[in-house]
């Protein structure tokens, strides 16, 4: 967080005609402050007079947490008898026009609606996702940490370092969220851990099937790890392990998306829009005669949140500019049978596409 995030934001309320941002739980508070709101029932919000200065209305309870700066935002503490809804009307007083947090929660923008009843509102993602959007060196460093960790994860799962066969999905997957934690990520965001047959589910949720020889194993996981500043950037990476030598249906499959999650990364150039680098890796799958076995988007915009702009999926016009950073992550799924994805995090820069994921992308057979 800077002054020039503040800076950037505020250009962007002018812009768009925006008096007052108001930020409460969600990622756009510690983007902007370092400070993470914890999910209470007691209000926490920023608020961000485009023309003033900025404070930050918190339970005094929470206040210990904040780690001041006086040169960005003011802090002020409401008591358990204070009105936070009336603190926060009153730090907006008249504004006409009020962007609110995407993730604020009903019952405090309700309450807000009715203390500023002549207030026009829209989402706070109108002004901070574009900025969000375009990481600086900083965000890209981070994001880059946060990769190769997990990469070092991937590679013990290719190594056969993370028993699979015998245990269960939920086993494995919190096998892997500790060696997540262990390789230096705070929080554990997701570790998808599906086998057989319920890999044809892309976002499985691991529970007491047990994973059995001769069985392709679909790991999807990814976590928050703090930056050098305090805010915390995500990672996300697939890999795919066989259990012993797989069919030759399941290899000419995974060939395929191999082919077509690598023509993606190298089509993620400055200035391709979004949808033509989701086009290139659906053309190959459709015309190997997967087409119907691909129904997700190729990817989706990283950072402080698992998933922000841009959204890599035909319709999003959007055009890749450097410092853009998104996965790309084609899958061929077989109801019933077996599923398989490949996923990297990818940042888009003036030298060409700039994969933050460099662990094996073959589908590498372990003993189990």
């Amino acid at each position: 967080m800077s002054a020039e995030r503040f800076d950037r934001v505020r250009a962007a309320m002018a812009a768009a005609g925006t008096d007052v941002l108001l930020l409460s739980v969600g990622p756009d508070l510690p983007w902007l402050t370092g400070y993470e709101a914890m999910p209470l029932e007691r209000l926490t919000m920023l608020v961000v007079p485009a023309d003033g200065a900025a404070t930050l209305v918190v339970p005094r309870l929470e206040a210990p947490r904040v780690v001041e700066k006086p040169d960005l935002f003011a802090v002020l503490p409401w008591d358990e008898t204070d009105d936070p809804i009336a603190v926060v009307g009153g730090l907006v007083g008249a504004a006409p026009a009020l962007a609110v947090g995407d993730k604020t929660w009903a019952r405090f923008l309700v309450d807000l609606q009715v203390q500023l009843p002549g207030a026009s509102w829209r989402k706070a993602s109108d002004i901070t996702g574009p900025i969000r959007a375009v990481k600086d060196e900083a965000e890209i460093a981070a994001l880059r940490a946060a990769s190769h960790a997990a990469d070092r994860v991937a590679a013990q799962l290719q190594a056969g370092q993370i028993p699979l066969v015998g245990r269960t999905e939920a086993e494995v997957s919190a096998d892997i969220g500790n060696r997540l934690i262990d390789e230096g990520h705070h929080r554990v965001n997701f570790a998808i851990v599906a086998a057989g047959e319920n890999a044809a589910s892309p976002h499985h949720e691991p529970g007491s099937r047990v994973i059995r020889a001769g069985e392709v194993v679909l790991c999807d996981f990814g976590g928050t790890m703090a930056a050098p500043d305090g805010t915390g950037y995500c990672s996300d990476i697939t890999r795919c392990v066989s259990i012993g030598e797989p069919p030759a249906e399941v290899a000419e499959a995974y060939a395929v998306l191999l082919e077509a999650q690598q023509a993606a990364v190298a089509a993620a150039t400055v200035g391709t829009p979004c949808e033509d680098v989701d086009a290139v890796a659906r053309r190959i799958i459709t015309a190997a005669g997967y087409g119907p076995r691909f129904m997700h988007r190729t990817g989706h915009g990283i950072g402080v949140e698992e998933h922000e702009d841009p959204y890599v999926v035909s319709g999003n016009a959007t055009a890749l500019v450097p410092g853009h950073a998104f996965s790309v992550e084609p899958g061929i799924y077989t109801s019933g049978a077996w599923g398989m994805r490949l996923e990297d995090i990818v940042v888009a820069a003036a030298a060409g596409p700039d994969p933050l994921n460099l662990t094996d992308h073959s589908l590498v057979v372990v003993d189990g």
